[in-house]
């Protein structure tokens, strides 16, 4: 049987005009970034379709703005049939909708330029940080949330730039987690990752090292068995992928991941919510149950960023409440992933559910459960309350806290302290605390 598919073959041939060495070229990563496919002519030859005049010129305008790259492989999931509802298409073709900027649309919606302390680092919750170490992808997501990057030139950092990364992430002994992002880090080239791995490696206080990448998904070949050797060397080391759809998990992908896991690196996945490719119960949890049976674990559903052109792409919040109603209770605990939003300006990630609080009072809660069973949950009694000073080497509860720091609390954990005498948070520009000043 046929390693690839019979789209794939076509496509491999109009590339190159010949089906010699067909299957070594198909599976060769390099292949298939060499011959990305950037243009819309190109696209419509290999998929031999043809889009409509008026279409073709929208499109063009779009990508004056937006630039297009895709892998062959990528391409080659598209149902040509009905390719404009194709969820491949839709997150891969550029789209004249891209060009509708709306006044909350930001170029960079998550503040992180910001946030970066030195080029290439993003550095915006206490113990860890995020390491740009590419700003290339082997395909450009019509969603990305970092378009303001995307199609940048020369853009994977040299040693230098590195270093200076490296230098901040040293000199910082609170990081104890750092993920290389960009982006995508497995377009460096295996000596080059390596080289990064081994340098965060000799950072004493850095305990773990996270990938984020989308190779599984748009370039599974990139997945070699040399890169996962490699990559054994620096565990504890996670890898986050990023399917949207079910139809991406192909055999190819499966077998990317299937390397992965078998090398002992724990997998998650990063889904965003997307109008017209994935904002339905059913294909979320289709998505998450073949992500478990791929060893593959739901990490975020994400609402979709406010940067510039993906308003198309935005669901109402209630409709990713409404799915994970669908999830919770009606599918393994660990199939379903947190459904947050990623705060305009910085604010970080924050979690959204279904409320299932429904009252409380001093001595009882009252719950509900995903059928709507409502029940009560007795509180103790005669709860001795520790109050607790910080002064650990006093406190009867066992805590061996030889391996870590304590560090000073901040935000909500601030306010429910013991310890700590604040009792409110301001916001700056409080018109009532700017007229106490003045007073």
């Amino acid at each position: 049987m046929s390693i690839y598919s019979n789209s794939q073959q076509k496509i491999a041939e109009r590339i190159s005009d010949t089906s010699d060495g067909l299957a070594s070229r198909w599976t060769d990563w390099h292949w298939q970034l060499k011959h990305s496919v950037t243009s819309v002519a190109t696209f419509e030859k290999l998929l031999d379709i043809q889009l409509e005049p008026l279409e073709r010129r929208k499109v063009d305008l779009t990508l004056k703005k937006f630039p297009f790259s895709t892998t062959p492989y990528y391409l080659s999931l598209i149902d040509r049939s009905d390719f404009r509802n194709d969820p491949i298409f839709r997150q891969a073709f550029p789209s004249p909708e891209e060009l509708q900027v709306e006044k909350v649309d930001m170029a960079d919606p998550l503040a992180e330029d910001h946030d970066s302390p030195v080029p290439g680092i993003t550095h915006r919750y206490p113990d860890r940080v995020l390491f740009h170490v590419s700003n290339v992808c082997a395909m450009y997501c019509r969603h990305c949330t970092r378009k303001r990057k995307v199609g940048d030139v020369d853009s994977i950092p040299d040693r230098k730039q590195i270093r200076k990364g490296l230098d901040y992430i040293r000199n910082r002994v609170e990081v104890r987690d750092v993920l290389l992002s960009g982006g995508d880090p497995l377009m460096l080239n295996d000596q080059y990752l390596d080289w990064i791995l081994s340098e965060l490696r000799k950072i004493d206080h850095v305990q773990v090292i996270r990938i984020g990448s989308r190779m599984p998904v748009v370039l599974p070949y990139r997945v070699t068995d040399e890169l996962v050797e490699m990559l054994k060397k620096h565990q504890p080391l996670w890898l986050n992928t990023h399917f949207n759809h079910p139809r991406e998990i192909t055999s190819s992908s499966r077998q990317a991941l299937r390397k992965l896991a078998d090398a002992g690196i724990p997998l998650g996945n990063q889904s965003v919510l997307l109008a017209g490719v994935n904002d339905c119960q059913r294909i979320i949890k289709a998505l998450v149950h073949k992500l478990v049976e791929n060893r593959v674990r739901p990490y975020y559903l994400y609402q979709c960023d406010l940067a510039e052109g993906l308003s198309h792409f935005r669901t109402p919040v209630g409709k990713g409440v409404e799915i994970m109603e669908s999830l919770i209770g009606h599918t393994s605990g660990f199939a379903i992933p947190t459904y947050v939003i990623d705060a305009p300006g910085g604010g970080g990630k924050i979690p959204l559910n279904p409320n299932y609080l429904i009252s409380l009072s001093t001595n009882k809660v009252v719950l509900r459960n995903y059928e709507g069973v409502m029940s009560t949950y007795q509180e103790p009694a005669n709860y001795e309350e520790k109050f607790c000073n910080r002064q650990c080497s006093n406190c009867e509860l066992q805590l061996n806290l030889a391996d870590g720091e304590e560090a000073d609390v901040i935000g909500i954990e601030q306010l429910l302290s013991d310890f700590d005498e604040t009792i409110s948070l301001t916001p700056s520009g409080n018109q009532r605390m700017e007229r106490r000043r003045e007073s």
